[in-house]
């Protein structure tokens, strides 16, 4: 199987001058967890949930903060045309719950997570995955 297969399509991209409160709203508001960055049509960076509350509350960041501030610059991706099992090991191996993916163009078509795997019906990528995420650090 082939993440273009099992990825979510409808993906929403903030910009790196975007507030940490506008992209807080967009994770409320679609139920989720993380966001990519774009500019420009390209993928620059990626923040999560968990960035804006380790590296912007704790550290007594303001909502209108930028995003480029506290995103991660270093983004991992995978192709649209990469097998699942592969895809599953590597963010096993990362120990990351979701991935940007990318067309042969490097334009983001979509993301992959955890819960992708749970329901592609691929047992294997799926398991494997779930071991490597939910491995102690």
């Amino acid at each position: 199987m082939k993440v273009s297969e099992m990825m979510t399509q409808d993906v929403c991209v903030v910009a790196p001058g975007d507030s940490l409160r506008d992209a807080a709203r967009m994770m409320v508001q679609k139920d989720i967890g993380s966001v990519p960055v774009g500019e420009n049509d390209r993928l620059v960076g990626f923040i999560t949930d968990r960035d804006i509350a380790v590296r912007a509350v704790a550290e007594g960041k303001d909502p209108m903060t930028a995003v480029r501030e506290v995103m991660s610059e270093d983004v991992k991706y995978c192709f649209e045309n990469d097998d699942v099992d592969e895809v599953s090991r590597n963010m096993a191996d990362l120990r990351i719950r979701r991935l940007p993916v990318v067309d042969a163009n490097k334009r983001l078509v979509g993301i992959v997570s955890l819960a992708n795997f749970a329901h592609s019906g691929d047992d294997s990528a799926s398991d494997s995955l779930l071991k490597g995420v939910a491995a102690p650090h």
